[in-house]
């Protein structure tokens, strides 16, 4: 009996072609919509998210704001961060912008970063050709630089840059290596940029202040435990006025990230889910119709016995039929919309089991829920009201 209410619930849909049609309309729409929003934002999200790894999601960043006795970080104090437990490496930072000079050829308003063995160490695609500074360089405040490819490109072009002479700020400075081109804004200054020493950025720019430091992880468990002790010594560097310097713990802002897009893909879904509920409606306006129009067929088939358990079933898997339909057919153009938009916007497409059960579940939902009213009208029906109608 089962198989046989399934036959006569696909030719009842079989038989109305296009109004069959018409009514899974909703929960196509419906379920390409959640597919294709969720996929959408979740690789959008994941490209934003590795932006960001890239960055170091082991790293916790210093900005020193200064207060009126002291300016920023002396070398002292970053050695102390060095110390704290589960620290790996500690990079300082230095700023400044001034001109480079090569072969009488001059490039304004470079700017020129003060760095250490530790962030190349830390930087492992950062450097296209030559090495990156080392613990002699900091400690001899040697005057050799790395230049990003602007610099290559405009002041020598037509040889190679290793082991030249570059004037940075009227002194002369050995190029050592040249830096890759950007490739996302974790690097994207790098190509206007010169790296050198550290020590040697503060001679040339007269401080004794260290206005930015990365702090590098052991393991980005322990980031809040680690953020607690550099707070510890900050504090103490600046005589407990916290509001000169700030902490940045990057797996904080990773975390924030994924909380918020999953927020986004819940409101997403949601929003989206409302079309479904449409279809919904729609299936059981078609099924009332339906029950109405085979009012005869109920009644004949109740007086040659059928029970209204077997009637009840057949209107529900009729039902169950046009939502899994109109599911899958909302996958699929799902699939193919969210694929097209990733190409356009250049970010990765992903598509998650759980979006996929999440749509496809809530659509056979639909199904049961609106096509349960008028199965039980169909089942109820007096055989005897129902043959009236012959």
């Amino acid at each position: 009996m089962f198989k046989e209410s399934i036959k006569m619930s696909w030719q009842n849909i079989i038989h109305n072609k296009v109004r069959s049609l018409l009514t899974i309309l909703g929960i196509v729409i419906g379920v390409s919509s959640i597919i294709a929003l969720i996929t959408i934002v979740q690789g959008a999200t994941d490209s934003v998210t590795s932006q960001v790894a890239s960055i170091g999601a082991d790293k916790i960043t210093i900005q020193t704001r200064g207060t009126p006795l002291k300016q920023g970080l002396l070398n002292s104090d970053i050695n102390k961060i060095a110390e704290v437990e589960n620290v790996l490496g500690v990079s300082p930072t230095i700023t400044g912008k001034t001109a480079v000079v090569h072969n009488k050829i001059v490039k304004e308003d470079v700017a020129v970063q003060g760095k250490n063995e530790v962030y190349f160490l830390k930087s492992d695609d950062l450097i296209q050709t030559g090495r990156g500074i080392n613990i002699l360089d900091i400690k001899n405040k040697n005057k050799v630089c790395l230049i990003g490819q602007n610099i290559v490109e405009e002041l020598f072009w037509s040889e190679n840059p290793l082991e030249k002479d570059l004037m940075i700020g009227g002194v002369t400075y050995t190029v050592i290596g040249t830096l890759q081109g950007s490739k996302g804004f974790a690097i994207s200054l790098n190509d206007d940029s010169v790296i050198i020493p550290y020590t040697t950025a503060m001679s040339f720019l007269g401080t004794k202040y260290i206005s930015s430091v990365d702090v590098y992880m052991s393991n980005s468990e322990y980031s809040d435990t680690i953020t607690t002790d550099i707070q510890s010594v900050l504090s103490e560097a600046f005589n407990y006025n916290e509001e000169g310097y700030s902490i940045t713990n990057m797996q904080d802002i990773l975390d924030t990230i994924s909380q918020m897009t999953h927020t986004l893909s819940l409101m997403l879904a949601g929003i989206a889910s409302i079309s479904l509920v449409v279809g919904g409606i729609g299936i059981m306006n078609m099924m009332l119709v339906s029950v109405t129009e085979r009012t005869a067929e109920i009644g004949l088939r109740k007086a040659l016995g059928a029970k209204p358990r077997r009637i009840q079933q057949q209107f529900l898997i009729e039902a169950i039929f046009l939502s899994c339909f109109g599911g899958v057919i909302g996958l699929l153009l799902g699939i193919v919309i969210a694929f097209l938009v990733c190409m356009m916007i250049e970010t990765a497409f992903i598509l998650s089991m759980a979006t996929v059960a999440l749509a496809l579940g809530f659509s056979a939902s639909i199904g049961i829920v609106f096509g349960l009213a008028p199965a039980r009208k169909a089942s109820k029906l007096s055989p005897i009201d129902a043959l009236r109608s012959i």
